[in-house]
């Protein structure tokens, strides 16, 4: 059978499989083992424990359930709570101060836990009934929120970065290094059409008010720069060629407990215990995801269908920008439908060699993939992050929500035009901290 259209039957059936309900994993297994059986025989599956663990085979995988400790220790306790009335107290007289205030608390927040629906939870808590106290209309409350939880899987340390990392086999310091820029991008094109949005349909009156203290503003700052410290420090140990990845992962974790018991007060074994549980648990999701991604991956390749794309791909008379337009819109629908980890797991063995052999640069590749991945997070029939912020505030409509959202789409959606215009933005810092890509 030709490749190529083998390789349509593949996708179409793997978009049936996961969609009956299974587990992303399994469902990858399931389809893996069925056309490796087909095609190569049953003695092909006495290659699949070799490499659905060789997969798992990796000194940089452990950074990954070590930054899920670290994000999940600093989301059991107030951290957030704390972030946000630190911003909030600093930024309260600027007539939209507010909405400012939980962006970047969102941004700060995703910052040192790496996780988008932990980043919505955590500041939407607070920020939603504040900013709708103030006289913020319901739906930039709640999409400021939805938005700014997104930016857990773009700026550093991510979760989603280091498995593409993984996936793709390229640097992760300068995959963190690229979230950088475009991550402080976002935050200040989702500020200004907040602040927009803002001064158009608010009372500006209202929105600016409140009023503290110098000694009130700085009374809280010990709660927050230990953990803002931790991070700099992570970032620090990594780039100034002290620890690998995995090393500064494992000791940002340990602080982050620690800090989360002294000042925080965890000291009852129970929460230190839901911590460490739930962080198993999405560890063990996210590492199973990847062994099976890689039994698929080599089914991909061993029928050649990864081969045969990416060559037909090249033959292809089609200007690179339309080639890129149209795995951007692959991207988005994919994201729509399943998390950022299975996407990029799936889709980085068959992309990588198209966006290659097309001249684009895998890092700043993934800075746009992984900004697809954040449309997805607020955008139906999934967007997790919309359904989070239901949770918090049931008395808002999802439709109120999804509107309020949509404004935020558009920045992302100007955000990867801005990066195909300015690829620097994503491979300057990687380059002027680490050199030149080899």
């Amino acid at each position: 059978m030709d490749p190529l259209l083998l390789g349509g039957i593949v996708a179409v059936l793997t978009i049936l499989v996961l969609f009956s309900g299974v587990s992303v994993a399994i469902g990858l297994l399931i389809v893996s083992a069925g056309f490796l059986i087909v095609f190569d025989g049953p003695r092909s599956l006495e290659l699949m424990p070799e490499i659905l663990f060789g997969k798992l085979d990796n000194f940089a995988l452990l950074s990954i359930p070590m930054f899920i400790i670290m994000g999940a220790s600093i989301a059991s306790t107030r951290a957030g709570a704390d972030l946000y009335e630190a911003l909030e107290r600093w930024l309260t007289r600027i007539p939209g101060g507010l909405v400012v205030s939980n962006l970047g608390a969102c941004a700060l927040f995703a910052a040192m836990s790496g996780s988008s629906p932990a980043t919505c939870a955590a500041i939407g808590k607070m920020g939603i009934p504040e900013m709708r106290k103030r006289g913020y209309p319901d739906g930039v409350a709640a999409g400021s929120i939805a938005a700014g939880g997104t930016l857990g899987i773009l700026i550093p340390p991510s979760v989603t970065m280091i498995v593409y990392g993984i996936a793709t086999e390229t640097s992760i310091g300068r995959l963190f290094l690229a979230g950088v820029i475009p991550g402080l991008l976002l935050v200040g094109l989702f500020m200004g059409w907040s602040l927009y949005s803002t001064w158009r349909s608010g009372d500006a009156a209202r929105l600016g008010s409140g009023s503290y203290t110098w000694a009130e503003r700085f009374e809280i700052l010990p709660r927050v720069l230990p953990f803002l410290a931790i991070i700099i420090g992570v970032l620090y140990a990594m780039y100034g060629g002290i620890a690998t990845p995995s090393e500064t992962a494992a000791v940002g974790a340990l602080l982050c407990l620690v800090i989360a018991i002294v000042i925080y007060k965890l000291w009852n074994p129970r929460d230190l215990w839901v911590v460490l549980r739930d962080s198993t648990k999405e560890s063990v999701m996210i590492l199973f995801i990847i062994a099976a991604a890689g039994v698929f991956s080599y089914m991909l390749s061993s029928l050649f269908i990864t081969q045969s794309i990416a060559e037909w791909i090249g033959t292809l008379e089609v200007n690179r920008w339309v080639l890129m337009g149209a795995v951007n819109v692959f991207l988005l629908i994919a994201g729509f439908f399943l998390p950022p980890v299975a996407v990029i797991l799936m889709a980085a063995p068959i992309l990588l060699p198209i966006i290659t052999t097309a001249g684009f640069d895998p890092i700043w590749f993934a800075v746009v993939l992984t900004i697809n991945m954040e449309i997805g997070l607020i955008s139906p029939p999934v967007g997790l992050n919309l359904y989070v912020i239901n949770g918090i505030a049931p008395d808002i409509s999802l439709r109120t929500i999804l509107l309020g959202s949509l404004p935020f789409v558009a920045c992302m959606i100007l955000a990867i035009v801005l990066l195909c215009l300015f690829p620097g933005l994503a491979t300057w810092l990687p380059n002027l901290v680490m050199g030149g890509a080899i």
